[in-house]
């Protein structure tokens, strides 16, 4: 199998979680709450609205793309040499919610950014899944 340039990997996360789309929306889009799971922010879900997020670590820059309240929500994530896009999907299920995360445009020589968006989201999805547990 022969790997091009054009190639990218995509990470993803998916679970089902016993919350309504609306709870996951306000923690996807509203900037306190996203502080509390993500990073400090300056984020508005309006379509072409840039924002970033901020930790320790150095800070990333977005741009939103796609905002279908309580289904979709999609932006740009640039940070390091890396420009990928984020997109969630919020599918109502019986028990709640299927929250998907997909974090598109790895480059086959970004493998460092790959595996730690793969630990990152991890840990930023048990944050989420907290913080749904805790709010109204």
């Amino acid at each position: 199998m022969n790997e091009t340039s054009t190639e990218t990997l995509s990470v993803v996360v998916e679970r089902e979680v016993p919350f309504p789309p609306e709870k996951i929306w306000r923690a996807l889009t509203q900037p306190q709450l996203i502080e509390e799971w993500l990073m400090k922010n300056d984020f508005k879900p309006v379509v072409d609205h840039r924002f970033n997020l901020r930790a320790d670590w150095g800070a990333v820059d977005g741009q939103v793309l796609v905002v279908e309240p309580n289904k979709t929500l999609s932006y740009t994530w640039a940070a390091y040499g890396l420009a990928s896009v984020v997109t969630w999907t919020l599918t109502p299920t019986s028990k709640g919610t299927h929250l998907r995360m997909e974090q598109s445009g790895f480059r086959p020589d970004q493998k460092q950014a790959y595996h730690g968006a793969k630990g990152g989201w991890q840990q930023f999805f048990a944050a989420l899944e907290q913080l749904l547990a805790r709010i109204d």
